[in-house]
Parts: structure tokens; C-alpha cells; sequence
């Protein structure tokens, strides 16, 4: 897998903007990653040292319009937290 099909795009919205101050950094992953190719790739991408990773499959959530009903994609989330001293800008770095 490349570095760039491991790590897809941060999630910013007020909950992960929370944990920024923290150095915790909420990004949407490849579904195949495990958490030693997201920690290499990211640490290989921003130059940073990550202290941990979580990762969690969220299921597509059900939509309709009328009546048909469907789904939106399932994704995976990782969440990473920097060790001390560490910092990311995530609106510049992408």
C-alpha cells in the first residue's frame, strides 16, 4: 500500500478540533490499514512521533429519499495522539 492510499483526510469538525490542544489528531484511513501502517506512514508523512493509535469502522449511516432507501459508505477512523512536544498543523500540512 503507497502513503498516500493509507491516510485519506482529516476529520475537522468541533469534537476533533477539541483535541488538537492535547496533540490527539482525528483522520479517515484506509479500511485495510491496522495500526503499525497508519503509525509508519504517518510519522513518515508529517514527521512527527506518534505515541498511539485507535482505530474504529464506522458503518454507513441510512439515508432515504422518498421511498427508496439506501446508505452512505462505511469508513475506517483512526485517531493518533502525538507524544509531548509534538504539534501538527493540520489545515496547513494538507
Amino acid at each position: 500500500m503507497h502513503l498516500t492510499e493509507v491516510i485519506k483526510k482529516p476529520i475537522l469538525t468541533e469534537k476533533s478540533f477539541v483535541g488538537h490542544a492535547n496533540g490527539v489528531y482525528t483522520f479517515i484511513v484506509d479500511k485495510k490499514a491496522n495500526k503499525v501502517t497508519i503509525k509508519k506512514t504517518f510519522e513518515e508523512i508529517f514527521q512527527t512521533q506518534v505515541a498511539s493509535v485507535r482505530t474504529m469502522n464506522c458503518d454507513g449511516k441510512e439515508k432515504r429519499m422518498g421511498k427508496f432507501v439506501g446508505k452512505t459508505n462505511a469508513y475506517k477512523k483512526a485517531i493518533i495522539t502525538l507524544k509531548e512536544g509534538q504539534t501538527l498543523d493540520v489545515l496547513n500540512d494538507l
